[in-house]
């Protein structure tokens, strides 16, 4: 049914005939990258996305995202859009996060030039969130927001498919290059917590692989201990 949906869009215009779907991974992520991915194919192509199994990341095991992933291929093509911490921490003291996210799915879209974009949106106003987008992207394509897309569109699960092995592989290897105790990169896991509380225990800057501008740093970070009065006498 999702698949006729996106097939349908347009009303009584002529039906599109490339469809494209965009979604982020690691967005609440502490470690790691930012990653947009986007899935393009023909209109006439989305019942074998939905035979191939192409649903949001997060309903996948690892290995079934990997099987998808490979899948793609044959259907579309694949982009993706790597966003560093660095990257994030600038746009969160600048302008905010919804306005970086936005410009890379813009980006995708100008890129992969479909009829239809269906974009997952994070901004809580998905109209508001879907104007700035196609504003963005020059008006190239008609662009569709929803909240929860990826759920409810194939062709937007396999974006966040596209998008979750992307920044799963950048995880796996900053492991290699740091060990595995860097775990998953997300703040709910405490073997990246542990890590990074480690990585600043001796005064050390920042590092650029992890997002200096989330609130969780403010509990990773060592607190200095308080001085008593007797450090400020002579």
């Amino acid at each position: 049914m999702a698949s006729r949906r996106c097939a349908a869009v347009g009303g009584n215009a002529t039906p599109p005939k490339r469809v494209l779907g965009v979604d982020e991974a690691g967005r609440g992520s502490l470690v790691g990258p930012l990653v947009v991915g986007g899935f393009c194919l023909p209109a006439d192509r989305l019942d074998a996305l939905v035979a191939l199994g192409a649903k949001d990341s997060k309903a996948l095991t690892p290995r079934a995202r990997e099987r998808v992933f490979a899948g793609l291929d044959a259907l579309g093509t694949k982009a993706e859009v790597v966003l560093s911490p660095r990257t994030v921490d600038r746009a969160v003291s600048r302008r905010g996060l919804n306005d970086l996210e936005a410009e890379a799915f813009a980006r995708l879209i100008r890129e992969l030039a479909p009829d239809v974009a269906y974009v997952d949106a994070c901004d809580p106003n998905e109209r508001r969130f879907g104007l700035r987008v196609a504003r963005l992207a020059g008006g190239s394509a008609r662009v569709i927001a929803r909240h929860h897309a990826d759920r409810d569109f194939p062709v937007v699960g396999a974006a966040s498919i596209v998008a979750k092995v992307q920044r799963d592989r950048a995880l796996a290897r900053l492991r290699e290059e740091l060990g595995e105790e860097l775990g998953s990169g997300y703040p709910s896991d405490r073997r990246t917590v542990r890590f990074v509380r480690a990585a600043l225990a001796d005064g050390s800057p920042v590092p650029p692989w992890v997002r200096g501008s989330w609130a969780t740093m403010q509990r990773v970070k060592p607190r200095r201990p308080a001085r008593t009065l007797d450090g400020f006498l002579p």
